[in-house]
């Protein structure tokens, strides 16, 4: 085999992944990767060495000597990568940012991961909205985040990838005397006249009022103007008193005291949340991560949007594709 000046670590990883189970799809699912990614990975590495490293048929893979050769040097790159970055990442656990506490979404995931990889130390932080955690992913001082992905800016999103986790039901915070907190959920067209907060003015959090704009327009609901950055729950809390505002929000929103939180419906609107990184952060802790959130969406069936469910058609396309 010829030797190319430079080989991408991502090649030989998938080179190995479908060398071990010797099956493109399980390979895939293993690498968190679409099946026609991985097969395009192979292929250019296949063209990179000029040589054919795996026999495919319908019914089997196999590997080609050249793939017989290859696989132990590969494996040592990869284990030596994973060593570095390890080392490297002896400085600091991953952090995960989960938004707000008392929301249910990240703290499950980040939960699961703990259980999965006992041995490496996730630990959350709370940056209040993904435009603010973008930026700080970028900048290499978060590594994770959960929120809108469509929602970001195109130039913010082409350094970052998403898992989708979860299409959360939409709910609205109201004072427990308001006259629609006696109803058990709340339709969107009672909401008409109301000014609704969605974080107006808060640069932590435009994705979010970019989706109540979306979801407001031609109902007749406004979303509230700007009001001065509340920093904690009390001064929140506070502000809220003050305005009487109704808060969008969503059904696992810890209610406030002197409120409760009504879900939303006719029809349901629905928050999408991907679980964001940086790309190419490679962290066994990210890994753990990536596999607890499949698997807590799946035991809690995030995933299904219901039928009728609102979600804006940027969002649905996003949504649909997984890294």
């Amino acid at each position: 085999m010829p030797a190319p000046a430079h080989l991408d670590p991502r090649l030989l990883r998938a080179f190995v992944a479908v060398a071990e189970d010797l099956h493109f799809t399980r390979a895939a699912a293993r690498l968190y990767v679409a099946q026609q990614a991985l097969s395009r990975d192979v292929r250019r590495l296949e063209r990179e060495l000029g040589a054919e490293l795996f026999v495919r048929t319908t019914r089997q893979v196999t590997l080609t000597a050249d793939g017989e050769r290859l696989l132990p040097y590969a494996r040592r790159v990869l284990d030596a990568q994973d060593q570095l970055l390890a080392a490297l990442g002896q400085a600091r656990p991953l952090l995960v940012d989960l938004n707000s506490p008392g929301l249910v979404t990240g703290r499950l995931v980040l939960e699961r991961a703990r259980e999965l990889a006992p041995g490496e130390e996730l630990m959350a932080r709370y940056e209040s909205g993904l435009a603010h955690a973008a930026a700080e992913m970028a900048a290499g001082r978060i590594d994770a985040s959960f929120g809108r992905f469509a929602g970001l800016p195109p130039a913010l999103r082409a350094g970052l990838a998403h898992q989708p986790v979860r299409y959360e039901p939409m709910a609205v915070v109201l004072p427990e005397d308001h006259p629609l907190a006696r109803l058990p959920e709340v339709p969107l067209s009672a909401l008409a006249g109301e000014r609704v907060y969605a974080g107006a003015g808060n640069p932590r959090t435009p994705e979010w009022t970019d989706l109540a704009h979306r979801l407001f327009e031609g109902r007749g609901i406004e979303v509230a103007p700007p009001l001065p950055l509340a920093v904690g729950v009390e001064e929140f809390r506070r502000i809220m008193d003050r305005t009487r505002h109704p808060i969008l929000a969503v059904v696992s929103f810890p209610a406030m005291e002197s409120t409760v939180v009504r879900p939303l419906v006719d029809p349901v609107p629905l928050s999408p949340v991907s679980l964001v990184w940086r790309k190419g952060l490679v962290r066994p802790a990210l890994n753990a991560l990536r596999r607890a959130a499949a698997q807590v969406a799946a035991e809690n069936d995030w995933l299904r949007a219901p039928v009728g469910g609102w979600i804006p058609a940027t969002d649905s396309a996003v949504m649909s594709v997984h890294n």
